[in-house]
């Protein structure tokens, strides 16, 4: 088998920080390859290959990246919606997320939550609105039956939505309103953590502005947490606390959203950040153009999985795997670049 927990034999316990909802460390999540009649395992696709964060109560934290760099797989395995975890630790209020028993899953399940990239296909067709978002309440046993309707149409005009919507089909409203309904059906469980996956990227440009002005009101109002995976940088930039950049499965460079859009250290945070469009005629963007694409998660590089793709690859970049390193207070990168750069003086 490929890294499991049984490699975690050593490594010292992840110690609970009462100001982190969520502390992530070394997660990975390897799907096996099979081929042949007997379904043998050839090998793995390494589409998490170890990410590590802590997201702070009542924050945001955007996840960026190209697409198939793993950044829906993390959020999916986080809240345990993948099967079992290859490797790493995942603590939700404290507590080991892969521990649980079944029934203390299903009780956190209230308080995890995940918001789909495109709503038609995760909300039913067969079921009207206040069927969707009321059927996840009457498993929980959140109200009363005499208090059901009256909680359920609280949280639809919470979320912009009519009471008459309840009896209506989801094919029946447009692609806001249809995530609307998503965001809705997430909060009627008062969650404390959501994971949002790119829930703007399938609608034009005003209505995303709705939907991103509508998270915020609700963070505020409710205290929640998110962490808002995007391929849009200016929606990341807009709304994140904090930001973390994935490449092949791994963070290659996190910390708060000011810091990292003002000075990004890795040469493909860089790349990112150079294809940001800037509203001025008479500015000339400095656009980094990367050479080839991704390779595969399932045959990834030795060393630093960027450089086959990295300008500024050095030799010891094709065999040495680099370490995250604190360049400045609360800002990673992993990169060999840093290699003799001090790391921060922690307070």
């Amino acid at each position: 088998m490929a890294d499991n927990d049984k490699g975690q034999k050593g490594f010292t316990p992840l110690i609970y920080d009462p100001q982190y909802i969520l502390q992530v460390r070394d997660l990975k999540k390897h799907f096996p390859i099979k081929d042949g009649m007997l379904a043998r395992v050839t090998g793995y696709v390494k589409a998490v290959d170890g990410v590590t964060f802590n997201l702070k109560r009542g924050t945001t934290m955007g996840l960026v990246g190209e697409s198939g760099c793993g950044k829906t797989t993390t959020g999916r395995t986080i809240l345990r919606l993948n099967g079992d975890k290859t490797a790493g630790d995942v603590l939700f209020n404290g507590k080991e997320v892969y521990d649980l028993t079944k029934k203390e899953l299903h009780d956190a399940r209230t308080k995890m939550q995940i918001i789909f990239q495109d709503p038609f296909s995760s909300l039913s067709p067969r079921m009207p609105v206040g069927e969707i978002i009321g059927e996840a309440v009457r498993e929980h046993k959140l109200v009363s039956r005499a208090e059901f309707d009256d909680y359920i149409d609280d949280i639809m005009d919470k979320c912009g939505l009519q009471p008459f919507h309840k009896d209506r089909y989801p094919h029946e409203f447009s692609g806001g309103q249809r995530q609307r309904i998503c965001i809705a059906r997430a909060l009627a469980l008062n969650p404390e953590f959501v994971v949002c996956d790119e829930p703007v990227s399938a609608l034009d440009v005003s209505i995303q502005a709705q939907i991103i002005n509508l998270l915020e009101e609700l963070q505020e109002q409710f205290g929640l947490t998110y962490l808002f995976i995007s391929h849009d940088l200016s929606v990341v930039e807009h709304i994140s606390d904090t930001v973390g950049v994935m490449y092949l499965g791994n963070l290659v460079e996190y910390g708060e959203t000011d810091d990292i859009f003002r000075n990004p250290l890795h040469p493909y945070t860089k790349a990112l950040f150079s294809a940001i469009p800037i509203p001025d005629p008479t500015v000339k963007m400095k656009r980094i153009v990367l050479e080839g694409s991704i390779p595969s998660p399932a045959n990834p590089p030795e060393g630093c999985k960027f450089h086959t793709r990295c300008a500024q690859c050095m030799e010891k970049c094709k065999h040495e795997t680099p370490v995250q390193k604190e360049i400045e207070p609360g800002h990673f990168v992993v990169c060999h670049l840093f290699d003799d750069v001090p790391e921060a003086v922690k307070e």
